[in-house]
C-alpha cells in the first residue's frame, strides 16, 4: 500500500499521468504491489508561483525536467528490491514521459502496518492485538 507523491516542474496533466503510471508500474513489477493498489498525489509546479530547487549534488546534472518522487510504504523490502525499483522508475519515466533518468530523484520512507488507515478510521493492516480498544472498560 504505497503512497506516492510526485512533484514535477512545468508538468501538464498528461506528463503527470505518465509519471504516475511509470512509478506505479515499477512498484507492481519490482515489489509486487497489487495492480489496483494506487494512491498518488501528482503535483505540477509552474516555476513561478511554485517551483522546485535542485543542484548537481554527487555529480548528477539535473535540469528543469526534474521530478521528485516520494514513496511511503510498509517496511520489509530488501536493498536489491529497492535498487530495482529506483531503476525501473527511471526507465519507465523515460519511456512514458520522456524524462531523462538523471532527473528522477526518489526517496523511500518505510513505516509499520499500524501507521496506515485506508479509510473508515480503521488501521486495516494492523493485527487485532496491535489495535487499542477505543472504549476500554472502566477501571475497578
Amino acid at each position: 500500500m504505497p503512497l506516492v507523491r510526485i512533484d514535477a516542474l512545468r508538468a501538464d496533466r498528461d506528463r503527470l499521468d505518465a509519471l504516475g503510471r511509470a512509478v506505479h508500474d515499477a512498484l507492481v513489477e519490482t515489489i509486487g504491489i497489487p495492480p489496483d493498489d494506487r494512491f498518488q498525489v501528482l503535483v505540477g509546479h509552474d516555476g513561478s508561483s511554485s517551483t522546485l530547487r535542485y543542484d548537481e549534488y554527487l555529480g548528477v546534472h539535473r535540469d528543469d525536467d526534474i521530478v521528485y518522487v516520494a514513496i511511503t510504504m510498509r517496511t520489509g523490502r530488501t536493498p536489491a528490491q529497492k535498487q530495482a525499483l529506483y531503476r525501473r522508475i527511471a526507465d519507465f519515466a523515460h519511456e512514458y514521459a520522456g524524462t531523462e533518468p538523471r532527473n528522477i530523484f526518489v526517496t523511500l520512507t518505510e513505516n509499520e502496518s499500524i501507521d496506515w488507515s485506508l479509510g473508515d478510521g480503521v488501521a486495516q493492516y494492523a493485527a487485532s492485538s496491535e489495535v487499542a480498544d477505543p472504549d476500554p472498560p472502566d477501571s475497578p
